[in-house]
């Protein structure tokens, strides 16, 4: 019996104002708020819940029978938290169907996996608490930004915990092999493989309003056919879609969610059945291992991360970003993090691609500057600014050494605490097991606790004097050190 599983992709970045080079040093808010409402609330309006609606109705009318996933950035929560809050309650509502797996990702959806695994950690950790607090979900499988995947990732992947893995069924990594299988990893071989099958997602998202494609027009029956004719033996299909796609590409009046609403009726005709991630690879075991040593994502069809890495004005960006990662991730400015984080988004460095630029420049039909220079030169007056704030923070004159020296002691402490805490609740269980009987009758303590209480003034002004002394003994030490 063939599983199908549907993945619903949303993200917005907080995109940037226009911002000078004169405003640097002397504008610290860098980001296009009204731009954000806008389309925000334009895609909730017109994508985002009648989406929702359409799939909390076909989860209804199955009885629970169908079944998907969703991914939600962290900065698309953000917005959608200011701008149409009533959506998150749409959310609610499927993740409480028990229908709905939520999968893990990016809280910035960034390309932390390819330029520091330490920031990749806490943006993956920081994006599933906010899913554990809002949908009461621990998502168990991972889904990269745009998909980015290679055997390094997957060993920060396996690291974090998660069995699964959603990526792109490339074809230059596949050759002759279908997606529509479980693969393991090459080098974290308990890591599960979930590919996509981009020509059939391809067959929705791009040619269901094409009537110049051969096939057109798509129905749902139809759809349902080229599922059932695959091969018997290739037993599960991942189909991976924005969600701006329903309702935003493909306009309410072309029919796509009626298209939708169709499908289970005719997947149950021809014994085909709709899961979430982890049920699949629950049934399914792996057929092989992929080794994967460059990074690929569904982008392009090159299927790699040259949509942001392509070029020199990207690659001096990202470096720059990334430069001052250990020295945010020490700072206790709130304002300095969230900022950090919005400057992460990929989309910033997918608009500096210079690919395709003499036929029609397919990236430039996503951005908001005329060229990508523009894009680059906004971007790095922006950081800029930033970086003038997080050297106030901590300074050049702080190397690099230094900082790694400060955070390894940081963690040691961290580790010993941790260790310490648990030598401790041991020695207390094996104390209240020693414990005779009689020891543990509140009257015993009772007479100590008031002679306590009568010593408490004089014990406040002791230690009001030993604090006072401490600063005195640091600039005692600072002079010595001098």
């Amino acid at each position: 019996m063939k599983s199908v599983c549907f993945y619903f992709h949303i993200h917005q970045p907080f995109r940037l104002k226009r911002y000078r080079f004169f405003d640097i040093g002397n504008d610290h808010y860098y980001f296009d708020d009204f731009s954000d409402d806008d389309i925000m609330t334009r895609l909730a309006e017109n994508s985002y819940m009648p989406m929702c609606d359409t799939l909390l109705e076909m989860i209804r009318n199955t009885n629970g029978g169908f079944k998907c996933a969703f991914g939600i950035s962290g900065t698309a929560m953000e917005q959608i938290q200011l701008y149409v809050p009533e959506l998150i309650e749409k959310f609610k509502a499927l993740a409480d169907t028990g229908c709905v797996e939520f999968l893990s990702g990016t809280y910035s959806h960034s390309l932390s996996s390819l330029q520091d695994p330490e920031e990749f950690l806490r943006d993956v950790k920081k994006h599933d608490d906010m899913i554990l607090d809002q949908f009461g979900q621990k998502p168990a499988t991972f889904a990269n930004t745009e998909l980015i995947y290679d055997d390094d990732i997957a060993m920060l992947v396996a690291g974090m915990g998660f069995r699964n893995c959603v990526t792109v069924g490339a074809k230059h990594i596949l050759g002759w092999k279908s997606p529509n299988y479980i693969y393991s990893s090459e080098t974290a071989p308990n890591l599960r493989l979930l590919l996509t099958n981009d020509k059939l997602a391809d067959d929705v998202a791009r040619n269901f309003a094409n009537p110049e494609w051969p096939a057109y027009p798509l129905t749902a029956d139809k759809y349902m056919d080229w599922v059932a004719q695959l091969p018997d033996q290739e037993q599960v299909v991942n189909l991976y879609f924005s969600m701006d796609v329903f309702g935003s590409f493909l306009p309410a009046n072309t029919g796509i969610f009626q298209f939708m609403k169709a499908l289970p009726q005719f997947a149950a005709e021809r014994g085909i059945v709709f899961s979430t991630p982890s049920e699949v690879v629950e049934k399914l075991k792996p057929v092989d291992s992929l080794s994967v040593p460059y990074p690929i994502s569904d982008i392009d069809e090159a299927r790699d991360v040259s949509a942001w890495k392509g070029n020199e004005l990207q690659n001096e960006a990202l470096n720059k970003l990334y430069a001052v990662a250990e020295r945010v991730s020490l700072c206790d400015d709130r304002m300095l993090k969230q900022d950090w984080e919005y400057l992460q988004s990929s989309d910033h460095f997918y608009y500096m691609s210079t690919k395709n630029l003499a036929d029609g420049a397919s990236h430039a039909a996503f951005s908001p500057y005329e060229s990508p220079f523009a894009a680059f030169t906004n971007y790095m007056n922006v950081l800029a600014d930033f970086l003038v704030r997080v050297e106030e923070q901590y300074p050049e004159s702080i190397d690099n050494e230094e900082l790694n020296s400060l955070l390894l002691t940081i963690r040691n402490q961290a580790d010993e605490i941790a260790s310490l805490n648990k030598e401790v609740k041991m020695l207390h269980a094996q104390a209240n097991e020693n414990l005779p009987e009689e020891t543990t009758e509140p009257a015993v303590v009772e007479k100590p606790a008031k002679k306590a209480c009568g010593r408490k003034p004089a014990a406040k002004k002791t230690a009001g004097k030993t604090t006072a002394k401490k600063p005195a003994a640091r600039k005692s030490a600072a002079k010595k050190a001098e």
